[in-house]
Parts: C-alpha cells; sequence; structure tokens
C-alpha cells in the first residue's frame, strides 16, 4: 500500500542523504502556477523584444530617450530568459535542481538585472524632468553622451553590487546559525543580515525610487502650470502659435501620465518586496516561502508591464508592432518609414 496523503514527505533529490523537502502541491495548484509563471515569462520576453526590434530598426526613434528605453527593454528581457524559468521551478517545488555555482550566478543576475531596471527607469524620469520642465535646453542638456554615462551607470552599479554582494557572502555574517539550520542539498536561498535588508533595498529601490517619486511630483505640478498659462494665455496670440502650443503642452501632459502609471506600477510591484527583504531578518526569517516567492514574482511582472505600458500610451509602438507582425520590417527602407502621426 502507498500513501498519498500529506504525511509522505518528498526530498528533491531522493538519492541524497540531505536533500531538501521538496514542496508537495495539489496538481491544479502546481497547473495554476505554470500557466501564470509562463504565461509571465513569454509576455516579457515576446513584448521587450518588440521594443528592442522597434528602436533598433526604426531610424525615426534613435533618439537619446529611446535609447534609455532600448537598453531597459533589453535588461528585462534578459531577466524573462536568465532569472525567471529558474526561479519559475524553484517557486513551484521550493528545489534547486542547478547547482551551487549556479545558484549563486543566478541570484547575482537576480539582483543585478532588478536593480538595473529599476536603475533605468530612475534615470528616464531624469530625462522626462528636462523634457517637460526646461525643453528649451532639453536637446543640450540630454545628449548622446549623457545618455552613455546614465546606462554606464545603470549597468556597472548593479553589476559590482549584486556579484560583490553575493560571492562575498557579506549578506550572511551573523545568520551562519540560522543558515546552518536550513542547510540541505537542493535549497538555492538568498539570507539577508539586518544590515544588509536594509541597505540592499536602500540602493536597489528606495534610493531611485525616492529620486523618481521627486522627480514626477515636480513634473506635475510644472505640467499643470503649464497648462493652466495656456488656458489663460492673452487672447491677441495668432490661433496658430497657440494651437502649436496646446498641441505641444497636450503631448507633453501625455507623455507625464503615461511616466505616472508607469512609476505607480513600479511602486506597486517592487514596494511588497523590499518591504519584506527588510523585515524579515527582523522577524527571525519566519516569512512564509510562498508569500515570497508571491511578492518576488510581483517585482518580476514590473518586466512584464513596462512594453504594454509603452504599447498602450504611444501611437508609434503600435505602429511598430504592426510592421513587425505583419513583416514589413523586412522590406528595402522600411527603417525610414515614419512612424509618428503627420502634424500640422
Amino acid at each position: 500500500e502507498f500513501l498519498s496523503g500529506p504525511e509522505l514527505v518528498q526530498f528533491c533529490f531522493a538519492l541524497v542523504n540531505n536533500s531538501c523537502p521538496r514542496n508537495v502541491r495539489s496538481v491544479p495548484s502546481v497547473w495554476a502556477m505554470y500557466v501564470i509563471m509562463i504565461g509571465a515569462i513569454v509576455m516579457t520576453m515576446l513584448g521587450n523584444v518588440v521594443v528592442i526590434i522597434s528602436i533598433a530598426h526604426f531610424k525615426q526613434l534613435h533618439s537619446p530617450t529611446n535609447f534609455l528605453i532600448l537598453s531597459m527593454a533589453t535588461t528585462d528581457f534578459l531577466l524573462s530568459c536568465v532569472v525567471m524559468p529558474f526561479s519559475m521551478i524553484r517557486s513551484i517545488d521550493s528545489c534547486w535542481y542547478f547547482g551551487d555555482l549556479f545558484c549563486k550566478v543566478h541570484s547575482c543576475c537576480d539582483i543585478m538585472l532588478c536593480t538595473t531596471s529599476i536603475f533605468h527607469l530612475c534615470f528616464i524620469s531624469v530625462d522626462r524632468y528636462y523634457a517637460v520642465c526646461d525643453p528649451l535646453h532639453y536637446v543640450t542638456k540630454i545628449t548622446i553622451p549623457v545618455i552613455e554615462v546614465f546606462l554606464l551607470i545603470s549597468w556597472a552599479i548593479p553589476l559590482v553590487f549584486a556579484f560583490g554582494l553575493v560571492f562575498s557572502e557579506l549578506n550572511t555574517i551573523g545568520t551562519e546559525d540560522f543558515v546552518a539550520a536550513i542547510d540541505c542539498t537542493g535549497l538555492c536561498v538568498l539570507i539577508f543580515n539586518k544590515l544588509w535588508g536594509v541597505l540592499a533595498s536602500f540602493i536597489a529601490f528606495f534610493l531611485p525610487g525616492t529620486v523618481m517619486v521627486g522627480i514626477y511630483i515636480h513634473i506635475f505640478t510644472v505640467a499643470r502650470k503649464h497648462a493652466k498659462q495656456i488656458g489663460t494665455g492673452p487672447r491677441t496670440k495668432q490661433a496658430g502659435t497657440e494651437s502649436k502650443m496646446k498641441a505641444s503642452s497636450k503631448r507633453e501632459s501625455k507623455a507625464t501620465k503615461t511616466l505616472s502609471i508607469v512609476m505607480g506600477v513600479f511602486v506597486l510591484c517592487w514596494l511588497p518586496f523590499f518591504v519584506l527583504t527588510i523585515t524579515d531578518p527582523f522577524v527571525n526569517f519566519t516569512t512564509p516561502e510562498d508569500l515570497y516567492n508571491v511578492f518576488l514574482w510581483l517585482g518580476y511582472f514590473n518586466s512584464t508591464f513596462n512594453p504594454i505600458i509603452y504599447g498602450m500610451f504611444y501611437p508609434w509602438f503600435r505602429k511598430a508592432l504592426r510592421m513587425i507582425v505583419t513583416g514589413m520590417i523586412f522590406l528595402p527602407d522600411s527603417s525610414t518609414l515614419s512612424l509618428f502621426p503627420a502634424r500640422a
């Protein structure tokens, strides 16, 4: 007689002495998890590939702002290939089947790519600040060399931070007893002590997040002021310049609206995870594993949502998507086609 009840413990590696227990879930819940997670992975891959192809292919999209968006899409795409599939198997089985070294590399890539994505969002807000608040000097302030500096910071700091932290094991100092107690074959968890729980969350989320929120609040007040000025401007102006100003103001306020949604989604996706990262060491690591995974995947979803938000709000993105899907981008000279509606 075989026991199929919950008292039957399954192990990650049946033949290994010190194997971790496997998370036994009901078949429907396993299916549901796979459907949601694979859906997220595929959407993240496809959405970001469309952004990458669009900006790389169409000459009209070769602007400093778009190079930032291209780099962010590359980050989010890499996350969907290198990090999310392995995290999915770990989240469902609570087992790591890919060896200790790859566990470390995966943790590094996870921290690095998520932080890089967040840094990009922060620099995009700086770019928007100059576009809305200082439009006359925007072209001279946000140049390709400036964007190159932004990109260098966005990639280099998270890279050094992630690999340095994980391979130096600074994040586990003081938690040795807890680590020894849970140690088993097939375990791949990232444990932060109290100091690094706070520091890592500050570097990866709270610092860039605060900068973003501050900038967007400022952009909003300036955009509102512009709108009021245009609304109450003297009536003697020529109709032409007024309609031009109105159109330009409308464009900027639409861009700002898009970015405020990007901002809101970003906070919603990442805040729970980083709050958990800070509090977990203070409650002696008693956070339920499934809750941790829910918050981690909510963070990953940020990389899924970024291209969807752009797709919803930017007509050029939708037009580029149509051209990619219908194969028009393979036509000669397709890279010089116009993606923007003709302006009067």
